[in-house]
Parts: structure tokens; sequence; C-alpha cells
């Protein structure tokens, strides 16, 4: 997730270029120089294929705010610009003008009618939701472990902002659309997971019946303290949620990544943690693989199932970071 600096937004991946930013642009565009971004807005072909769904997503978002710089961006698009989690790759940029027109699209643009006109700022150049009102719209609209993630994200950027302020100005919004599954997410919201695969991770371990782990743990000793994602003290039992990626090879040596895993894992069974369990995305997105891998480790089940939103989880997921 980028660092954004203050009064700016996340800047778009790759150069963004219009039509007459460039003297022979139909040309670059049938030689497959350059790749359409969005309408009228192009980018360098070799740079765009490279880039992830979430930094596509950022580009498009960017090439709606050089059409329609008067738009205010919010949900998703508003969420990609502050540096907040994007899963995957939205199919709409959204948007809403000023005045009382209903819904439109245009291209892959969504302008929303709005019942109020959403708090926002000028952050670069363009108008972008705050962060109260991105969280308010996840919680409220999105797969409920995404709105848990996006809100546990929005409370890490912003430490001023409280469960009990986002709860109050969802119950207050003029439409009542997604009101309790928002009580669901201000319930559990926390700035103590560190990663959107942890604030999910604690939305299935819940939906699973596993009992509430403790978040951050520190397990001490000798002056090398170790910190885990998750632990269960009284069974023994503590969990790491790890993206593929870190032992994947695209950041670095992949085998020192999982030597040094192994080395920590002794160290912590060592200090009292007998049994260390792992998991990633993949984990997630069929989630009776972390059933499993928790249930092998000895944690128990301590209520019954909620199949209904473990069933759509994988959908939500899809393109996770």
């Amino acid at each position: 997730m980028p660092i954004i600096a203050a009064g700016a937004v996340a800047p778009s991946p790759v150069p963004l270029l219009r039509r007459n930013e460039h003297a022979h642009l139909d040309r670059a565009v049938r030689s497959g120089e350059l790749a359409r971004v969005a309408r009228g807005v192009y980018a360098p072909r070799e740079l765009w294929a490279t880039l992830p769904p979430w930094d596509r997503y950022l580009s498009r978002v960017h090439a709606a705010a050089a059409r329609y710089p008067h738009a205010v961006f919010v949900r998703d698009s508003a969420a990609a610009l502050r540096g907040l989690p994007v899963f995957g790759e939205p199919a709409w940029v959204h948007a809403i003008n000023a005045g009382t027109a209903p819904t439109r699209r245009v291209g892959d643009v969504v302008f929303h009618s709005a019942e109020r006109m959403p708090q926002h700022d000028q952050r670069g150049g363009i108008e972008v939701a705050t962060i109260a009102e991105i969280a308010i719209d996840a919680a409220r609209l999105r797969h409920p472990a995404v709105g848990l993630a996006i809100v546990d994200a929005a409370l890490r950027r912003a430490p001023d902002l409280s469960t009990r302020t986002l709860g109050a100005l969802s119950e207050t919004h003029p439409s009542s659309r997604g009101r309790a599954r928002a009580r669901w997410v201000m319930d559990r919201a926390s700035p103590t997971p560190e990663s959107p695969l942890e604030s999910v991770s604690l939305a299935v371990i819940e939906w699973q019946g596993f009992p509430p782990p403790q978040c951050q743990v520190w397990v001490r000793g000798g002056g090398d303290d170790d910190r885990v994602d998750f632990a269960w003290p009284q069974w023994g039992i503590a969990g790491e949620a790890d993206g593929e990626i870190k032992y994947s090879g695209e950041l670095g040596d992949a085998r020192g990544a999982l030597r040094a895993r192994g080395i920590r894992d002794a160290r912590l069974m060592r200090r009292g943690m007998p049994t260390i369990r792992h998991w990633g995305w993949n984990d997630l997105v069929a989630p009776d693989l972390l059933r499993t891998i928790l249930a092998s480790a000895g944690l128990p089940i301590i209520r019954p199932v909620s199949a209904d939103p473990l069933r759509t989880l994988a959908a939500a997921l899809r393109g996770a970071p």
C-alpha cells in the first residue's frame, strides 16, 4: 500500500497521454506502442502490461480525473487515490457530479446520483471523498470481509477516526442500504491488523466458528522478541497470515525466506508457542482450507459456521492484493 503525502493522492503508476500530447498517437496505437486506458487516454503498452490489477485500476481513475476534472471520486476510486486497499481491478470508476441528475454511465465511469454530497476535499487537483466516507461506503456496500479490511486500513491511515464516529455517520446516512452490514463491520474494525490479509483472516476465523484470536502478540525471550499476527495462548497456537508473494521469489530469495520462517517458528516453539500455522490468500479464497489448517492445530470450533458470507467470499476476494 503506498504511503501518500499530506495533500496528495497516489500517482498514476504509468504515464498517461492525452490525444493532444502525442504527435503520432494513432500510429503509436496501431503499432502497439501505446495501450488505451480510457477514451482519449493512453499509456506505454510495455508498462501497462506489467501492472497488477489494482494499479491498472488506479491508472484508470487518473484517466477519468483527466477527462472529468469537476467530478468527485468515491468508493473504490477514492480508495485507490488515497492508497487504501483495492481488491483486484473493479469494473467501474465511481464518481459523483454535483446536482440531482440520475445515475448514468459513460464508458467505464459511473456517475452516481447522490442523496447527499459526500464529504470530500481536493488532493493533487482531484476531488476525492474523505477517508471516513470511503470507510462508510465500504462497510455498507461491500462484502463484510472486504469492508472490514478497508475500514481497518482507514483507521490505521487516519488515527483521529474511530468506529464510534464512523458508525454514527453510517446510521445517519440518508440511505438505509447496508446499515446492518456496517454495524457488523464497525463492531469488529480495529487499526491493529496490519494488512488486508489479516483483516479478512479475522472475519473467516469467526465465520468458521473458531474462538477469536489475540492480534499482534509479542512472544518474548532473551532480547530477541517475535510478534505473531494471531495467537490463541490457551491452546498454545500462533497463526501467521503470510501473503504468498513473500515466498514466491518475487521479493527476493524464496528459499532464504522459508529458511528464516523455519528458524523463527522453532524459536517460537521454544518460548511456549508449540504450534504455529501459516496461511495466505489462497487459503481464504477456499475457506475450508483455513478451517482445516486451524482444526488440525487443535483449535476448537465453538460456534456454528456462518455459511452465507463464506459462500460469497471467493468472488469478493478475486484479485486480492
